[in-house]
């Protein structure tokens, strides 16, 4: 595979150039013009390999090829916001290759993997191999934001029963947690005129802002600033399943606002706090995590939107009657948790395929993130962060290193193969 590492990179470079975060729909473009040229790319890239493309009205694609029982890889092209570009060491679109690793953001998540796993059906076709069952690498555009993309194609198409998304970490992704996004609405009974902080519910929030009085000694303590007429909070980003591996700039506002005297102290106390003790709830797959990543006023209260990850054996329908408890709330979204058997043909088949070609056995792991693979009946998600691995996806900085990609050529390759032999 090492004769298509320079194309790899070339295409994938190319594909993280274009600035694909989600923005207001345009004509025949759900999901802005930036998500639409992502998968253009994509989808001629493709058409040039000699694959059969189909376009589901923009809102999904995907590259075909073989006959028979279906088989997906499920990846998608749009990217969750860049965050400060101050925090970047290079340009966030630029696909910069320095030392080893290709920067940008989607060089992890989740178009690294896409234009890999693409280019493993180049290699196969190349080498005149004939699939024995049709592969369907679908090319999601609203993974990051809602899953319409998905909701759209089981409109329009069918989705096949089993197969992998290439959107997460190895060695096999056995279980993934429910996921509950939440809007929380408290009283705004002290009058607060502003607050805003957040982009995306799944990311930790890294800049809040507020229009209050300024109070030094207070400010000092929560590390909050005055700028221009408003005060502001800063923190770092993280991906909403991982809330610890960020700084919530909501939570050091809040702290300050309270101690200004301009909320009560619930929002501290039930989200930040967790007086329930909700995060205590566990199984075999992790302890429920709960990040509150977005705040705003609304409707004159204080809306609070939250990213709950929890156990994948627990029950959401519970839990829903538990959040009750904390203030009245809208359901924004609710998957459901993936829960597979780690004796089933196909995580035992892509754990010996990550086995054979890492020279490492590892058992198949649980995970907070969701990714497409709870869209198949029967689906896994497989790769591409490595264990050890430093963790950049939704952060500044995201990277991949060449030998990740290298890496990726190699399973995939292999995954393709003996899933459709």
């Amino acid at each position: 595979m090492e004769k298509y590492l320079s194309d790899v990179k070339k295409s994938l470079c190319e594909l993280v150039r274009i600035p694909s975060v989600e923005s207001a729909p345009l004509e025949n473009m759900p999901f802005g013009k930036d998500v639409h040229d992502a998968l253009h790319y994509v989808l001629d890239l493709a058409k040039s390999f000699g694959f059969e493309t189909v376009n589901y009205d923009n809102y999904i694609g995907e590259v075909v090829w073989g006959e028979g029982e279906e088989m997906a890889i499920l990846t998608h092209l749009d990217v969750v916001p860049v965050g400060k570009e101050s925090d970047w060491i290079y340009p966030p679109f630029s696909g910069k290759e320095v030392d080893g690793k290709i920067y940008g953001r989607g060089t992890m998540d989740d178009k690294g993997p896409a234009i890999t796993c693409l280019y493993c059906m180049k290699a196969l076709k190349d080498e005149g191999f004939t699939p024995k069952k049709k592969i369907k690498l679908i090319l999601g555009c609203n993974e990051e934001s809602g899953w319409k993309c998905i909701d759209h194609y089981n409109k329009v198409a069918k989705m096949p029963e089993f197969g992998f998304s290439p959107d997460a970490g190895f060695p096999v992704i056995y279980a993934e947690k429910g996921i509950l996004h939440v809007g929380f609405y408290f009283d705004n009974e002290l009058n607060l005129e502003h607050i805003a902080g957040g982009d995306r519910i799944n990311v930790v929030c890294d800049k809040c802002e507020a229009i209050a009085p300024f109070i030094e000694s207070i400010a000092e303590v929560y590390g909050v600033k005055s700028e221009g007429g408003k005060i502001y909070s800063y923190g770092k980003t993280a991906h909403g399943s991982t809330p610890e591996k960020g700084e919530n700039a909501i939570h050091k506002m809040v702290c300050y606002l309270e101690s200004a005297e301009l909320i009560d102290n619930r929002i501290r106390k039930y989200l930040f706090e967790d007086v329930l003790s909700l995060t205590s709830i566990k199984d075999e797959t992790g302890n429920l995590t709960l990040s509150p990543d977005v705040i705003s006023i609304k409707d004159g209260k204080i809306y609070v939107k939250v990213d709950i990850r929890y156990p994948a054996t627990y029950d959401g329908e519970k839990l829903k009657k538990q959040l009750l408890e904390i203030a009245p709330y809208d359901v924004l979204s609710h998957q459901l948790p993936l829960y597979n058997d780690k004796e089933s043909f196909l995580i035992k088949t892509l754990s010996s395929i990550y086995a054979e070609t890492s020279g490492v056995k590892l058992e198949p792991v649980a995970i907070g993130g969701g990714t497409y693979a709870r869209a198949l009946k029967n689906g896994v998600a497989f790769g591409p962060e490595m264990p050890g691995e430093e963790e950049t996806i939704h952060q500044p900085n995201e990277y991949v290193t060449v030998e990740n990609l290298k890496f990726q050529l190699a399973v995939y390759k292999k995954a393709i193969k003996a899933l459709t032999e």
